[in-house]
C-alpha cells in the first residue's frame, strides 16, 4: 500500500477529485493548506504598502492506494493539477506498513 500526498491549486481540487473516482478510488481526505515552493510567494500593494505574500493557499489531498493503483493515481492526479504554471503543486509517494478500518477491525489491503 501507498500513500498519496498531493499539493495543488485550489481550484484544480474538482478535477483530481472526478480523476481518482474515474479509477475507482473511494476515500480522501482534503486539507486547506497554505505554503510555498521555488516561486517563494509573491508581493502585493495594499493601502499603498507593498507587502510580500510568503504562504500561498493550497489544498492537500491525501489518498491511500494498493500498490497496483499508485501509477494510475499518480497520473491522474498530475494530469487533473497541471496548469502549466509556476505553483501547479508536488506529488509525494510514501509506504503505508498497514491500514486498520476501526468500524470493521479490517486490516491491510482490505481496510483500503
Amino acid at each position: 500500500m501507498k500513500k498519496i500526498e498531493a499539493i495543488i491549486k485550489p481550484f484544480k481540487l474538482e478535477s483530481v477529485k472526478a480523476a481518482l473516482a474515474e479509477l475507482g478510488v473511494e476515500g480522501m481526505t482534503v486539507s486547506e493548506v497554505k505554503g510555498f515552493g521555488r516561486q517563494k510567494g509573491h508581493t502585493e500593494i495594499y493601502r499603498g504598502s507593498e507587502y510580500t505574500v510568503d504562504f500561498l493557499p493550497k489544498i492537500k489531498v491525501e489518498i491511500v492506494v494498493v500498490d497496483a493503483q499508485v501509477t494510475a493515481a499518480v497520473a491522474a492526479i498530475v494530469q487533473a493539477a497541471k496548469t502549466g504554471k509556476i505553483g501547479d503543486g508536488k506529488v509525494f509517494v510514501s509506504a503505508i506498513e498497514n491500514a486498520i478500518r476501526i468500524r470493521t477491525e479490517e486490516t491491510g489491503e482490505r481496510a483500503v
